[in-house]
């Protein structure tokens, strides 16, 4: 089936091989998925919106280029300024913020905040990692620097990332740190911590990289595209941060069916040991990108559940500490 017949029927695009797909291939196997992901077909899986969010694509301008931006809003919201949460979507080189509907409107309008999804620039030879995280750290720094634009309360921001994103995440959590932006909470699901030649040297590789799931295979194109010749480790990989003080507290989520289940719990011994409050939960049987497919992994309810919980916990007394 032709990549124009599969946009035509929404049906889900096959894979390729990932030990051997060519340049053209994955930019038309992108297109094709990330097309399907963002379909009402996709619901199914994906699961529905909250009702009590309005979403909509807006851009956010920074210097050489506009990032796209899906925007979470409570409907109805009237107790502005809101918390502002700042999500990043998973996938390195396919994924769209518009996959990730379910929890983010959710989180939107329980919280409530206003969530921005950075639609950040995607893998490929001329896209490195360090593109993708610009995007999400310089995305970041608008809106805070835009609060009364925006409606948002700068004195309440955190950051929440899914695997790729949940590492872009994470390395904007220490950029904030040095640039004395004040993030209030952290929320890191199934992380991949560590983008260097030792991403495999764990336990949790070997178990669960043949999937379901994320794959080994999926993981060394990912890292031929994320890590050209002589990138600083520091600047792509969580893990290898010296100092990981005084970052904001941080919920890990790991589900324990994943090849990357051991980044995450090791980032979160990483960031205990330099002081920073963090709460480890791991889900059993869970795999990869579990809260983004919550009509057929059943543990992304309770997931999404202790999420909001422990933004409302942190964001709300913020609030109350914040004249």
């Amino acid at each position: 089936m032709s990549e124009t017949s599969m946009i035509t029927t929404g049906a889900r695009p096959p894979q390729p091989d990932w030990s051997s797909v060519t340049a053209e291939s994955l930019a038309a196997y992108r297109v094709a998925e990330n097309h399907w992901r963002a379909s009402g077909a996709a619901r199914s899986i994906l699961g529905q919106p909250d009702p009590g969010a309005t979403i909509d694509w807006q851009r956010v301008t920074l210097p050489g280029r506009d990032v796209p931006v899906r925007v979470y809003r409570p409907s109805g919201a009237s107790q502005a300024p809101l918390p502002l949460v700042l999500h990043v979507h998973g996938g390195g080189f396919v994924g769209t913020a518009a996959q990730c509907d379910w929890a983010n409107s959710h989180l939107a309008a329980r919280l409530p905040a206003l969530v921005v999804s950075v639609e950040h620039r995607l893998l490929d030879r001329e896209t490195p990692l360090s593109a993708a995280t610009d995007d999400g750290w310089g995305v970041l720094q608008d809106v805070v620097r835009n609060a009364e634009r925006w409606g948002v309360d700068p004195a309440r921001v955190a950051v929440f990332g899914e695997s790729c994103g949940a590492l872009i995440s994470a390395l904007s959590a220490v950029r904030a740190r040095e640039a004395g932006l004040a993030l209030v909470a952290q929320v890191l699901v199934n992380p991949a911590a560590d983008v260097t030649g030792t991403m495999y040297a764990h336990a949790s590789m070997a178990e669960y990289g043949g999937g379901p799931g994320l794959t080994v295979a999926q993981l060394r194109l990912f890292q031929r595209l994320a890590v050209p010749p002589g990138t600083d480790a520091r600047t792509v990989s969580p893990l290898h941060i010296e100092d990981l003080g005084s970052v904001a507290p941080a919920l890990v989520v790991v589900p324990t069916h994943d090849a990357v289940a051991d980044h995450g719990r090791r980032y979160a011994e990483r960031l205990s040991a330099a002081g920073t409050t963090v709460r480890l939960t791991e889900y059993p049987e869970a795999v990869h990108a579990f809260l983004s497919l919550p009509e057929v992994q059943s543990q992304a309810e309770p997931a999404r559940a202790e999420i909001l919980e422990f933004l409302r916990a942190t964001l709300t007394e913020r609030g109350r500490t914040t004249p």
